[in-house]
């Protein structure tokens, strides 16, 4: 990678185009290097300029955005940023998209003052991108192994009963093969808080429980915890667990009680599992830009819990599990392709 990001712009929208070549030409090591209108001249665009990431609208004429995206990552793999507007059909194709392999996804602005907010995330949306490992990443999703059912001989179970899982950046894709790759039969619960804008969290949960052994959802008011169950946690709001009359419930809420930049908070979430569950917690850090969750991954460690990190060669942005490993609170550093894995062990044993 050179010093200089070069990044192509795709998008029928001249307005979307004028907007993003004019936040990024300001940053003084991203180049817009060119822009194409469909999917049909981006493809030929990217195999002449070779840029190093792509900003990829949703719906475009000719070729639209995952058809795009599908080809790109057979022939051609390149970092991607998805553009997608709040609506339900965008939400799940932007959660396919990053499935298939897109890097992370921004919201179009519905107003023109929302472009000011857009601005703020783009350029280090794009220098996330261009330092992730895509070709890799691809690669490794197809090798997925899952640990089969019986694997866990009922009713063998270890002092683990919840995993509490946080991401960002990469999440999605990161999750899948965390989650598709555990057994139906787990002995223990599943938390889990993933940044994402409002009305993305719901659409993830579909998809990851169509993939899965297990049921997966996104939390509601009072859901208990149970075994063979992943809730996470709705944007927007902070998820607690509290224990009461012997379950652990879920508690949604609008604001925090630590100072947090993100809604939901993996600090928030794991700060709760580790009052609620002390030693019998398992705190899992995945890939993520910046350093939520090491304040709760610490109370996990204090309380006895165990905490695992993913590696930095699998990581999309080796962010959080690099705070988390920096703080010196991760038990073991374990590749994404083993992660589930080493879940398993650790809940089992």
């Amino acid at each position: 990678m050179t010093s200089i990001i070069k990044v192509l712009v795709v998008d029928d929208s001249a307005f979307m185009r004028q907007v993003i070549i004019g936040i990024l030409k300001n940053e003084p090591n991203i180049q817009v290097v060119g822009y194409a209108r469909n999917g049909e001249e981006a493809l030929r665009k990217i195999a002449g300029l070779r840029p190093h990431v792509v900003t990829l609208d949703v719906e475009m004429p000719i070729m639209d955005g995952l058809t795009t995206l599908k080809v790109l990552m057979k022939e051609n793999p390149v970092p991607v940023v998805m553009l997608s507007a709040l609506t339900t059909a965008h939400a799940d194709v932007t959660i396919r998209a990053l499935e298939l392999g897109a890097v992370d996804f921004i919201l179009k602005p519905a107003k023109r003052e929302d472009i000011t907010e857009l601005a703020d995330v783009l350029p280090n949306k794009i220098r996330a991108a261009a330092r992730a490992p895509v070709r890799q990443f691809c690669g490794d999703k197809s090798s997925r192994e899952i640990v089969p059912a019986s694997f866990i001989s009922t009713p063998k179970s270890g002092k683990v009963e919840i995993i509490a899982i946080g991401t960002s950046t990469g999440g999605p894709s990161a999750l899948q093969r965390v989650l598709t790759g555990l057994p139906g039969n787990l002995p223990a619960g599943i938390v889990i808080v993933q940044h994402m804008p409002r009305g993305f969290t719901a659409p993830l949960a579909k998809r990851l429980n169509q993939l899965s052994q297990l049921e997966i959802r996104e939390a509601e008011p009072d859901d208990v915890i149970k075994p063979g169950l992943a809730l996470i946690a709705p944007a927007g709001k902070q998820m607690v667990l509290v224990r009461q009359a012997g379950k652990v419930q879920v508690r949604l809420q609008e604001e925090a009680d630590i100072n947090t930049l993100f809604k939901p908070s993996v600090d928030v979430l794991f700060l709760s599992v580790a009052k609620e569950y002390k030693a019998r917690s398992l705190g899992v850090i995945l890939t993520g830009m910046g350093n939520d969750g090491v304040r709760g991954l610490t109370a996990i460690k204090e309380e006895g819990g165990r905490v695992l990190a993913q590696d930095e060669a699998s990581c999309i942005v080796y962010g959080m599990p690099k705070a988390a490993v920096e703080k010196g609170v991760v038990d073991k550093v374990i590749p994404l392709s083993e992660m589930a894995k080493e879940i398993v062990e650790t809940v089992t044993k």
